[in-house]
């Protein structure tokens, strides 16, 4: 999933099916916790996720793409919110400007724009 995530967002990144699995367990192991979404038995998202101290940094969250727009993402939010997040102020995340489908999703659930990081490629 996060291989396809990678994919649907426009990234740069990469890493093999292989590494992007040793970077999850690494980062499972350390500062993150995972929850997977299930629908009938079946995986159809997950969201990656650490603690702050001031708020949740949700460094992922897919859903596959057959099960888009049909309000599985919303719930997954909610749930989390009410049962994992409960007792934190904020939740963080970062989205890449060439993703409007993802901007958009967020903001309808209430995200509003906090910072805009910028980069300058220098080997163009």
């Amino acid at each position: 999933m996060n291989q396809q995530l990678i994919r649907d967002e426009g990234h740069r990144n990469r890493m093999s099916l292989g590494q992007l699995e040793d970077r999850m367990q690494a980062w499972l192991s350390g500062e993150y916790q995972a929850a997977i979404f299930e629908e009938s038995g079946e995986a159809v998202g997950y969201a990656l996720f650490k603690r702050e101290p001031e708020w949740i940094y949700l460094r992922q969250f897919f859903v596959v793409p057959s099960k888009r727009r049909q309000g599985i993402g919303r719930k997954a939010m909610d749930w989390l919110k009410e049962n994992v997040w409960r007792n934190s102020p904020r939740i963080r995340l970062d989205v890449l400007v060439g993703n409007p489908t993802g901007i958009a999703f967020w903001r309808s659930l209430g995200f509003a724009d906090y910072a805009l990081t910028m980069e300058l490629d220098l080997l163009k």
